[in-house]
């Protein structure tokens, strides 16, 4: 499937107009790419412990979420932009971390994980939950509008300083809780026999220009998704709650399903549930400090009602199957049941 990149580089460059066709390239272009960054992910997870490979594999998979969102505060394009974080962040707890954890549940009884660590990463999303509905709630019961963007710069400055302690915990105070228990030799990736791990080096690079090659596509996204969308009979809701988030989520599917068939949940979770925090409390705070800047108009952090139920819907599911350390293939199942539900929400609800 890397023909896409080609082929997406084409249609951009000679045939820019053909909106449609350039969208569903771009689409497809991200799926290679995605493989390529769990491939990464996994051998730089081997010599850095769990917790460290999902966190850079959320870190650069979320910079598609943060290029699509600059690129569509440049165009005005802000419903849209709003709507693809929160979309990111359901598509993460129920749509990634559901297929990881049907995938690797059907191999096993049973799967075990930290579930300390769990539940502190649950913790962190239910405090951006309530980050990110307080300016709805402000301006539900009567809250000045002139003051909403103060507030959602003063939220944003929380949520970035609140996201910097739980790397400190994660990674330095706490860091024995998100190592994991690492995957046996002869489970180690399920490469062909005669396969050769990769250095610390190859897998950096091969990480760093997957990374780089799936922020390009998605700016070529950014460009036509509105008018491809329009083509296609899809709102603007719809397209940044699923279509946008399912794109901007190719990578963290990928890898958290592939390292969940080997029994590394300890990983799986650290990809879909950190995935989500890094969006909630990084992602999004940024994107309205840098809104500030460009574009015709601020972001602020005011979501929809059904934005706002839909959110803390996921919160909810998705602490209660990572709250007891274990996970089966039923409980993966039950969270992708829960994504259809709201993707065939949003698909009829009015723009």
């Amino acid at each position: 499937m890397l023909v896409f990149l080609p082929v997406t580089a084409g249609l951009a460059a000679l045939a820019p107009e053909r909106q449609v066709p350039l969208f569903v390239c771009a689409c497809a272009a991200l799926v290679p790419l995605a493989g390529w960054i769990g491939r990464a992910t996994e051998q730089l997870a081997e010599r850095v412990g769990e917790g460290v490979g999902g966190l850079l594999n959320a870190t650069l998979g979320n910079a598609a979420e943060l290029i699509l969102g600059v690129a569509g505060l440049r165009h005005g394009l802000v419903v849209i932009v709003k709507a693809s974080l929160i979309g990111s962040i359901l598509g993460n707890l129920l749509l990634v971390l559901g297929a990881a954890v049907l995938a690797g549940g059907l191999r096993r009884d049973v799967q075990r994980f930290n579930a300390t660590g769990a539940r502190a990463q649950g913790t962190m999303l239910t405090l951006a939950a309530i980050a990110l509905l307080a300016p709805a709630v402000f301006g539900a019961f009567g809250g000045r509008a002139a003051a909403m963007g103060d507030l959602s710069l003063a939220i944003a400055a929380v949520l970035i300083v609140t996201y910097a302690c739980g790397l400190l915990f994660s990674l330095r105070t706490h860091r024995r809780l998100f190592l994991g228990a690492g995957c046996r030799a002869s489970e180690s990736a399920g490469e062909p026999p005669g396969f050769v791990p990769w250095g610390t080096a190859k897998a950096v690079a091969v990480l760093t220009a997957a990374a780089a090659l799936a922020a390009w596509v998605s700016e070529v996204l950014a460009d036509v998704v509105q008018p491809a969308a329009r083509a296609l009979g899809m709102s603007d809701l719809f397209v940044g709650l699923v279509v946008l988030a399912i794109v901007g989520n190719a990578a963290e599917h990928a890898s958290a399903v592939q390292v969940a068939r080997h029994d590394r949940m300890d990983l799986a979770l650290g990809i879909a549930v950190g995935s989500s925090v890094q969006v909630a409390l990084l992602v999004a705070p940024l994107l309205v400090v840098v809104s500030q800047f460009i574009g015709p108009r601020p972001m602020d952090l005011v979501f929809t009602i059904p934005e706002a139920l839909a959110m803390a819907a996921a919160v909810a599911i998705g602490g209660q199957v990572a709250a007891d350390g274990e996970s089966n293939w039923l409980e993966g199942v039950q969270l992708l049941a829960a994504y259809a539900v709201l993707a065939v929400l949003f698909f009829f609800l009015p723009g």
